[in-house]
């Protein structure tokens, strides 16, 4: 299984979107500064997530919510 993710950075206001085979592991690389794309928002809260069952839909998805914005994609699916 592989997660679509959202996260949101309070100090930076920012919106990242990314997918992952392991999510645990890879919210604690946020949160610890290793990722360099989300090192300066630190911390990140989880505020979406979606499981698919191939790589290739999480990353067909992420695409699609980088594209629209996470924000817009969001309020898109009635999530506020």
């Amino acid at each position: 299984m592989y997660t679509v993710y959202i996260i949101f950075s309070k100090s930076y206001l920012k919106y990242y979107t990314g997918q992952t085979d392991d999510l645990e592991n890879r919210l604690n690389r946020h949160n610890s500064g290793l990722s360099l794309s989300t090192k300066s928002g630190k911390p990140w809260e989880l505020i979406y997530q979606i499981q698919l069952s191939t790589r290739s839909e999480a990353m067909i998805l992420e695409q699609k919510i980088k594209k629209r914005g996470a924000k817009r994609y969001l309020e898109d699916i009635s999530f506020f």
